[in-house]
């Protein structure tokens, strides 16, 4: 659903602003954010640019950290980096206020390109585009755009679908535990497409849901992790920025799926796969779109045929697990899957997708219920 009303969470306090080299300074004295752009315009209106003049400013809501969310935007920022693009950070931002501040002391720094990686700094993006119409923003996981404003967003459910597979094999019980955020039709979607995926090879796998309502707490994520081990779930997946949920469950003795970017490194004994966002693939791609003039402000949602999405590699299972979900893959990518497909029943038995007939774009971004399996509710 298009929320109204926007989920505030205060996840770290301070900010920290760092330059690309990892030193730490402070923001230098206000400056307009056209300081440093060229004086000719692009077909959208905006100011041209060139990686001289070019600085790209990136928020995140969360610590950087070695995996996670937060951490596969920043794989993005240094990809950049390797292209000879200025860029700076900010992390640990929450969706607040205080993400305001963090974008102004951004563009007070010089950057002429903002991207705001968390749902709920939406409202904040959107006043301040029309406070400086010569930056461009992008909102990460939005549906609003405007002149100088861009949305985008991996369809990171094709992967979630491979993933669900993985853990659908892998269960032994039959009962496979979910970490989740907020219960936004971003959030939805994926628990929904690994339910699906697990019940494509395991018609018996139930997948029981635990909210968080937040996007990074950690006290609260090993919690819900612990619960659903006990509860006899003995596969966790989760959505949430890092992998605290997944650590938990790996210390009891439990599979785990990771999010995001790959958490192997981290858990190599227990862990299975994870759905990826190669942001590597898609800013590189996006910032230069504004350097040749063709960026547009709209809404870009791309997936695994896009190398924007895809599955990390498989361990701790047997060959057939891997082979079942490539074909799957593959299938994806030539269109001959679509996971989305009915009939679809929800979690109550009402026929949500007809047979024959599947979700568009406009039903997955207000994605409001969740598909037989799923032991939850969206609230």
């Amino acid at each position: 659903m298009k929320k109204t009303v926007m989920l505030c969470l205060s996840v770290l306090t301070g900010l920290g602003m760092l330059f690309a080299n990892g030193t730490s300074e402070k923001p230098a004295a206000a400056s307009t954010a056209t300081s440093a752009v060229a004086s000719a315009t692009t077909a959208s209106g905006l100011p041209a640019l060139t990686k001289d003049t070019i600085k790209v400013g990136f928020i995140y809501g969360s610590p950087v950290g070695t995996e996670g969310y937060s951490y596969c935007h920043d794989l993005g920022r240094r990809a950049l980096e390797k292209e000879g693009i200025k860029t700076m950070y900010l992390e640990s931002i929450s969706e607040t206020s205080a993400c305001e501040k963090a974008m102004r002391d951004l563009i007070n720094q010089g950057c002429n390109v903002i991207y705001a990686t968390s749902f709920g700094y939406g409202e904040y993006v959107l006043s301040l585009a029309k406070e400086y119409p010569d930056v461009y923003f992008n909102h990460a996981t939005g549906y609003q755009t405007a002149k100088n404003v861009s949305t985008y967003m991996g369809r990171l459910y094709e992967a979630e679908y491979l993933t669900g597979m993985v853990a659908g094999m892998m269960t032994k019980s039959n009962q496979i535990g979910f970490v989740a955020s907020f219960p936004l039709p971003e959030v939805v979607r994926q628990i929904n497409a690994y339910m699906l995926g697990a019940k494509a090879v395991n018609p018996k796998a139930t997948i029981e849901v635990k909210w968080t309502n937040s996007w990074y707490d950690p006290a609260t994520e090993t919690a819900s992790a612990k619960d659903l081990v006990n509860d006899g779930c003995d596969v966790l997946g989760a959505y949430c920025d890092t992998m605290n949920p997944q650590s938990a469950a790996a210390r009891m003795g439990k599979w785990v799926t990771g999010c995001s970017s790959s958490g192997y490194d981290a858990l190599p004994d227990k862990y299975l796969t994870a759905p990826l966002f190669h942001y590597d693939v898609f800013y590189p791609e996006n910032v230069n779109q504004i350097l040749d003039g063709t960026w547009k402000a709209d809404s870009k949602w791309e997936g695994i045929d896009h190398d924007v999405v895809d599955i990390d590699k498989i361990t701790n299972c047997p060959p057939e697990v891997s082979e079942k979900v490539m074909k799957a893959r593959q299938d994806i990518i030539d269109k001959k899957l679509d996971i989305w497909k009915g009939e679809l029943k929800d979690n109550k038995g009402k026929v949500r997708v007809e047979a024959g007939q599947t979700l568009t774009d406009s039903d997955l971004t207000s994605l409001d219920w969740f598909v037989d399996g799923v032991i939850g509710s969206v609230k």
